[in-house]
């Protein structure tokens, strides 16, 4: 069996490294093709997950690819469409490491014609991201973010019975909304057990039995927002952007707090700052739109806003994770098992915006 790895000089160096290398090198010949195209600007994903637009990087790989029978791309790589494929007879599986699950880089449309399993494992980062979003539930609940302002500022203060932190502090027992429950949502569930909290989630994608198997109920967003903590854990799609907006912040309660960890264009900001501007909510943001947060903007300014410059997903850890659950799937598929991180209509229904078929 030879597999073909093909991305950015970075792809190989931090990414392809390692322990996950050495088992894949065990199982079979491991070629690489370092492809330092970009995506041309304006294109589909070409800000993520996009595709090469460089046409000598794309002959290199049909060059390439005649007899591979798994192939793993990532960022750098050229478009894999259906000339492509016809140049790759052997061809069986194309892995994405890192596309955010949007198919950017593949045609995943044509590879399920010609059989092809398509695998996408972006979600290596996700646990970090969960790690982070409880981070900032606990912040948020305990009004970090007004007592270090105090405290970088010299007063000297003694939480009062009054205060957000000592009335609403602990976790424990709340009921908490999330928006989402793809990787991300999943990890964080399994975060929030020891807190023995009630959880509702909003997710028109995810099939029952996943809710059932990770006991939450299934609701509305209108329900969501209307929890004690709510935590957005969603994908920017053409569904979800600006989907939280004025309307959806005026069902917070009094003394909620909301976190988002995904996408700061899920978001109207405005609408954001507005209802935080009343006092009464504690948020924590690790994104936010635009980015990088203006330097004028109100929500810096906002002693009830804990916020981080987008770092949830960014760990050393991550780029050899996304290798190493691309090296699982490869043993399970060739090994005549089922792959867990397909790629196939639903997902991308998801996100495109669309129906779920």
């Amino acid at each position: 069996m030879k597999v073909l790895i093909c991305g950015s000089a970075v792809v190989h160096e931090q990414y392809a490294i390692g322990q996950p290398l050495a088992r894949l090198e065990r199982i079979a010949k491991v070629e690489r093709l370092v492809s330092e195209g970009r995506p041309p600007p304006g294109g589909t994903g070409w800000q993520w997950g996009g595709a090469s637009g460089d046409p000598q990087e794309r002959r290199r790989l049909i060059e390439r690819i005649g007899d591979i029978d798994g192939l793993i791309v990532c960022h750098g790589a050229p478009y894999v469409d259906e000339e492509v494929l016809a140049a790759a007879p052997k061809l069986r599986l194309v892995g994405e490491l890192e596309g955010d699950r949007f198919g950017n880089r593949i045609d995943v449309e044509a590879c399920l014609a010609r059989g092809v399993r398509v695998t996408d494992t972006t979600h290596g980062s996700s646990l970090p991201v969960a790690e982070w979003a409880l981070g900032l539930v606990l912040i948020s609940l305990r009004d970090a973010a007004s007592h270090y302002r105090r405290m970088t500022a010299g007063e000297v203060f003694r939480q009062g019975h009054d205060d957000f932190g000592f009335r609403i502090g602990e976790l424990t027992g709340r009921t908490v909304g999330l928006i989402g429950l793809g990787h991300i949502g999943r990890r964080f569930v399994e975060l929030l057990q020891p807190f023995r909290c009630n959880i509702l989630v909003h997710d028109p994608y995810v099939a029952k039995e996943v809710a059932l198997a990770a006991r939450v109920q299934l609701t509305s967003l209108d329900h969501v927002m209307g929890t004690e903590v709510v935590v957005c854990l969603a994908p920017i799609t053409p569904r979800t952007k600006g989907m939280i907006g004025a309307r959806e912040f005026e069902l917070l309660r009094p003394n909620a707090v909301f976190v988002n960890v995904s996408r700061g264009a899920i978001v109207d900001s405005a609408a954001l700052i507005a209802r935080a501007k009343r006092g009464d909510i504690r948020v924590g943001l690790d994104v936010f739109d635009p980015e990088p947060i203006p330097a004028d903007s109100e929500i810096r300014q906002l002693s009830n806003a804990f916020l981080t410059p987008h770092i949830a997903g960014v760990t050393a850890a991550c780029h050899p994770r996304f290798f190493e659950f691309m090296v699982d799937e490869i043993e399970r598929f060739f090994a005549g098992h089922e792959t867990m991180f397909d790629l196939n209509a639903r997902v991308l229904a998801n996100r495109r915006g669309l129906p779920t078929p």
